[in-house]
């Protein structure tokens, strides 16, 4: 995807998005319709839908999927190659503007996992549509991944993608420079999906690490919610102290 200069009178500007992401996830935003329904929420409105004991509202492969010392984990079967994709999916909702927390750790060479939003389930738990990216590797991870779309804006770079599919994209922070912000394998990081309409931010430890406006007439506006077991070498990838707030 070749990178364009914004226009400021067709595309959002870096400023506005700033001031709209810093009002809906306030604190003081009202509470969320249907959040009393997961669990009483929190001082900023957060439920909690992972209760750290087994996997009570999540449907899972058992092979892959399981609750250990408060963790959720996905992992190789029997320490081995992987072939196929293998989703755990939040059975409670399908949110469609929301704020989503959660801290996530990769183990293992070439390991990649992801967080699938305003996604769609299919046969043999797999899943189609957004993904909050994460890898092993130096280029995937704090991008927004597609199935069918690719990579729609990677790490540093802020995009309006129009209703025809055409894209113009601007560098806000070097993609080198924002990957030392987290750490790839081994050690937790704090991830976050802010989905409100069309505008999406992704942030990990607290750094935005890309922004974008989809206005593809593709675009999903509302899913469930799963993580993803990637195929390949063998792996591990573990969630823990996931909680939302729904805005819709």
């Amino acid at each position: 995807m070749m990178y364009k200069k914004l226009n400021p009178y067709t595309t959002i500007s870096f400023a506005a998005i700033s001031v709209a992401v810093l009002f809906f996830v306030s604190p003081s935003f009202a509470q969320a319709l249907g959040v009393q329904e997961l669990g009483a929420p929190d001082e900023e409105g957060f439920v909690t839908i992972f209760n750290g004991k087994d996997l009570t509202g999540w449907d899972a492969n058992p092979e892959i999927w399981s609750v250990e010392e408060g963790v959720l984990i996905g992992q190789s079967p029997r320490g081995e190659p992987y072939n196929r994709q293998d989703y755990i999916y939040w059975a409670v909702a399908e949110p469609g503007d929301f704020v989503l927390r959660l801290r996530y750790r990769l183990t293992g060479t070439g390991s990649n996992s992801g967080i699938q939003f305003r996604s769609e389930r299919r046969p043999h738990w797999d899943c189609y549509g957004y993904q909050a990216d994460m890898e092993e590797g130096p280029r995937w991870t704090g991008c927004l991944f597609h199935h069918s779309r690719g990579g729609i804006v990677m790490r540093g770079s802020m995009g309006t993608i129009r209703a025809d599919g055409t894209a113009e994209m601007k560098q806000f922070a070097d993609p080198e420079i924002l990957a030392k912000s987290y750490t790839n394998v081994g050690e937790w990081n704090e991830y976050e999906i802010i989905a409100i309409g069309s505008l999406i931010v992704l942030k990990i430890n607290g750094k935005v690490m890309c922004i974008v406006n989809d206005q593809h007439e593709r675009a999903a506006k509302r899913g469930i919610i799963a993580f993803q077991m990637h195929p390949g070498p063998p792996m591990k990838v573990e969630f823990k102290d996931v909680r939302i707030k729904i805005l819709d």
